[in-house]
């Protein structure tokens, strides 16, 4: 809208004082509206772009290069439904469960980069990263500092729980952050392992129950099952160079 009463709420929103001051003389002038929209949409961009270095989500294939009958179970319509970003409104987290290579990376990288462009804070991070940097702050201070940075995103995306195991520590490290989130700010979760395995990943930890209870309580869960993506392409490799090798020995 570029009626007078708008547009001087646009340029008070940005901070232009100068031009606000002068609103009676110049506020009508036809150049107003172009700046204020210069100035909107730079802003946005750099803010996307600090937004984009600040998440680390790293290069993914997008969601319309997705083979989606390769896997032998996909919620596609789940998926779908999760790009427009409704459960960030209602602080409901995502998990992601599935052998390797089945592309919950991918798709969690194609959610975490639709929230970015619509405005929202983002962090990606795999779960033996955090952890361990988590555990190796070695006062209380730094540790506080750390667990905030990971509890301000709008969406923390925590990638690959259940490659590896855990010590007591790092399971109430883990359970800290997501009882910092619970039910305020949304968590996206990929994992290997069904949640009756979760004491395998972090065995003899005391949190383990109620750390479940607390990801899955608001939580949209979707179950990805089917062969690796990774298998699958090597294989495809694989039989077009020995195709190439059968072309080049026919006479």
């Amino acid at each position: 809208m570029n009626d007078p009463d708008s547009l001087k709420a646009r340029a008070q929103a940005l901070g232009l004082h100068g031009l606000v001051s002068h609103w009676t003389d110049r506020g009508v002038e036809s150049w107003v509206a172009s700046l204020i929209e210069w100035e909107e949409a730079e802003r946005a961009q750099r803010s996307l772009l600090r937004r984009l270095a600040a998440a680390r989500i790293g290069r993914f294939k997008p969601l319309c290069d997705f083979d989606w009958d390769f896997p032998k179970k996909c919620d596609r319509g789940a998926i779908e439904e999760l790009m427009t970003l409704e459960f960030l409104k209602e602080a409901m987290n995502v998990v992601l469960i599935g052998p390797n290579g089945v592309g919950k990376t991918m798709l969690a990288r194609n959610i975490a980069h639709q929230a970015l462009v619509h405005g929202h804070t983002v962090r990606f991070v795999s779960a033996g990263e955090m952890l361990a940097e988590l555990s190796a702050l070695d006062s209380d201070s730094a540790l506080r500092r750390r667990l905030r940075h990971y509890g301000a995103p709008s969406l923390l995306c925590i990638d690959e729980v259940g490659y590896l195991s855990y010590g007591n520590r790092h399971a109430d490290l883990l359970f800290e952050l997501i009882n910092r989130r619970y039910e305020t700010k949304s968590i996206l979760l990929t994992t290997n392992k069904s949640f009756s395995s979760w004491p395998e990943v972090f065995p003899n930890a005391a949190c383990v129950v109620s750390m479940v209870d607390r990801i899955t309580h608001h939580a949209e869960i979707i179950h990805i099952d089917g062969e690796s993506y990774r298998v699958k392409e090597a294989r495809e490799t694989a039989e077009k160079k020995a195709l190439r090798r059968k072309a080049k020995k026919a006479p």
